[in-house]
């Protein structure tokens, strides 16, 4: 089978990488790819919002499967151009993908189902906004609706904040995706994220991360893409796991159902887990970046039968292994990100620095020139290692990086801190 993967990021990579193991597999396209899919993968230049020529793609080289990779392509209906064409795509059609596309439609399908997320308001005028947040007060969390690449989110601590925000979101700062915005009540507690695939009628648990969304030690300052990511998250029991498929997931795959869309893909829900147990803070219809980097690390099972089985709506007859060991990704980003930063730097020593059998660097902002890789984007490099505890694996991540020849990058020294105090008390007590 020939597979297209659509994406340039880390988590296209880890993806490419996945799907490299399956005996299933023949050839891989990766569009465009990144500097350091080349071994893996062919990569090519295909504009994925041109369906068409995607289309054309797929018929010439015999594609048997489209993995996409980015929210993007999902909302603008990529998947929907495919099928009509009898091309099995992994991912939702742009309807169900409004569950990433606009946060006012999850949040009011979370109020027709009684699923469990923080009190909220949907507003494209500005008094109206600060009108409600005046009500309600603050700490409160300000949301542009549409797709603002991790960044369209306000957690304001004061009124003046939460002004500055409104005022910012629907003057235009993230452009269409600020033409609305939610504002959402502060939930207090620990987050985690939860992965689940689904066929519209049967869902398929993956597993749990947490990762670190904030660009400062000690999650501190602007948000960021992410900065890092380890799995499993230790906050997430089974018990905490069986309430979020059970309060969460299953009633979304029902509703979507229900209203006619249903969904396929990938769940990953953005859960806070609060006093009362999780709540949904906000779904993503794809893989995350960099919680992917970490999902296919502990990945047993060959995951292109349970992505074909996600579009064809064989979900049932698959099960998946995981690896009981955690893995940690650390995120090499470009000196400045998330604001400007130079790009075209050369980054050296990789090879040397990911030559650990339990490590991987998966690329992300990078192009292969001659044999050089240079960086390309505000994120950069996911150095991934797995151990038999976070601290084993956050260790031998940090130990790869270091390695890294990249004077123009800088990484976050404290990916994993939650974990790693968990395990030292357990080893106290």
């Amino acid at each position: 089978m020939n597979i297209l993967v659509i994406g340039s990021g880390g988590r296209e990579h880890a993806l490419v990488w996945k799907i490299s193991q399956s005996p299933l597999v023949e050839n891989i396209f990766a569009a465009p790819g990144n500097g350091g899919m080349g071994n893996l993968a062919s990569c090519i230049t295909l504009d994925s919002s041109d369906h068409c020529a995607v289309v054309n793609f797929c018929n010439k080289e015999d594609i048997g499967l489209v993995v996409v990779g980015p929210e993007v392509p999902l909302v603008e209906g990529l998947v929907d151009h495919l099928e009509a064409e009898k091309i099995i795509a992994f991912g939702p059609s742009a309807y169900a993908a409004q569950l990433e596309g606009s946060k006012g439609f999850t949040k009011d399908l979370c109020a027709r189902y009684n699923i469990p997320t923080a009190a909220y308001g949907r507003f494209t005028e500005i008094q109206d906004a600060k009108d409600f947040v005046s009500e309600k007060g603050t700490p409160i969390v300000i949301k542009a609706d549409g797709l603002a690449a991790g960044k369209g989110v306000i957690i304001a601590e004061t009124l003046d904040q939460a002004y500055t925000a409104i005022e910012d979101i629907l003057g235009g700062q993230f452009g269409e995706a600020g033409a609305e915005l939610v504002i959402e009540e502060f939930l207090v507690g620990e987050e985690a994220s939860f992965f689940a695939l689904c066929d519209g009628e049967n869902i398929l648990p993956l597993a749990t991360a947490q990762d670190h969304k904030q660009v400062g030690e000690g999650d501190t300052g602007p948000n960021t893409g992410g900065m890092g990511a380890y799995s499993p998250a230790p906050v997430m029991t089974d018990d905490m796991t069986d309430r979020t498929i059970n309060e969460i997931i299953l009633p979304t795959m029902r509703g979507m159902k229900e209203e006619g869309h249903p969904f396929k893909g990938v769940f990953f829900a953005g859960l806070m887990i609060t006093a009362k147990g999780p709540e949904l803070i906000e779904y993503n219809v794809r893989f995350g970046d960099p919680e992917c980097q970490v999902l296919m690390m502990r990945m047993k099972s060959d995951i292109v039968p349970a992505l074909l089985a996600c579009a064809t709506g064989d979900l049932d007859q698959v099960e998946m292994g995981w690896h009981d060991t955690p893995a940690l990704t650390v995120v090499m980003a470009a000196k400045g990100y998330p604001g400007s930063y130079d790009k075209n730097t050369e980054i050296g020593n990789l090879e040397q620095a990911g030559s650990d059998e339990n490590t991987f660097i998966f690329h992300a902002g990078t192009k292969k020139q001659e044999d050089k890789i240079l960086a390309t984007g505000g994120r950069v490099l996911n150095v991934t290692s797995v151990g038999k505890n976070v601290s084993e694996a956050r260790n031998a991540a940090y130990a790869a990086l270091d390695q890294i020849d990249w004077p123009q990058g800088f990484c976050r020294r404290d990916i994993g801190w939650r974990a790693i105090m968990r395990e030292r008390k357990k080893t106290v007590t």
